[in-house]
């Protein structure tokens, strides 16, 4: 499968079969985290075989089932903490995805459990991502356009269209998508892409930007453009 193949078959899962992660996954997952930590500076860690962190009030309401393995996704406090959180942790998704797992990005739902993470000075937790065999793929939701998210257009470049149909489909707080993606034409010869991120009241908007920037990139090429 590749990342295009799993951007388009991820759909949120909550639910996950009483099968434990072999060894090769998790050694897989272990390695991608190593590397992940140091490319975006952060503390994200894996938790496995733990059964409190989705048994809580909040837990129950997002309707969590045998919810045991998750990535506590942590890092140093700063102003792009939660966009960097959401990029990179979105890698984490998508391997999982080619893996034959399941996930689910997890804001709210969920209980921090005393000794199951560590923090270090300055560091906090931005969210939790749950990970198993679900129980089913889950379900697609409704999007919105490309015309709504961006200023693609006949003039604008294919691979820009195609990088914001991936952002499309990236998991954001309950589906709101509250992003846009403009194509600033050309400097010194690279084409040039700006993200912004929109206003919610439900916030989350600056996870949400990090995961559709990781999926842009893969729809479009990265090395069609350069971030503005």
């Amino acid at each position: 499968m590749t990342l295009q193949e799993a951007i388009e078959a991820r759909h949120s899962v909550r639910a996950y079969k009483e099968q434990p992660l072999s060894d090769d996954v998790v050694k897989v997952l272990e390695e991608e985290i190593a590397e992940l930590n140091r490319d975006g500076n952060l503390h994200i860690q894996f938790i496995r075989n733990e059964t409190k962190a989705f048994q809580g009030t909040m837990a129950k309401y997002g309707k969590f089932r045998n919810a045991n393995n998750y990535f506590v996704m942590a890092g140093q406090k700063a102003d792009d903490l939660e966009e960097r959180v959401g990029y990179y942790g979105e890698h984490l998704v998508l391997l999982a995805q080619t893996l034959g797992l399941n996930t689910c990005w997890v804001g709210l739902s969920y209980s921090k459990v005393p000794g199951t993470y560590v923090l270090a000075d300055g560091e906090k937790i931005v969210c939790y991502i749950s990970i198993g065999y679900g129980v089913s793929n889950g379900v697609s939701h409704k999007i919105k356009t490309v015309e709504q998210v961006s200023n693609a257009s006949e003039f604008t470049p294919y691979w820009f269209r195609k990088g914001v149909e991936s952002a499309l489909l990236a998991p954001t707080a309950v589906n709101q998508q509250k992003f846009v993606f403009e194509y600033s034409g050309m400097d010194n010869n690279r084409h040039q892409v700006r993200a912004k991120r929109g206003f919610s009241m439900l916030g989350y908007t600056r996870i949400d930007l990090g995961i559709a920037k990781y999926h842009f990139e893969i729809g479009a090429g990265k090395d069609n453009f350069v971030w503005l």
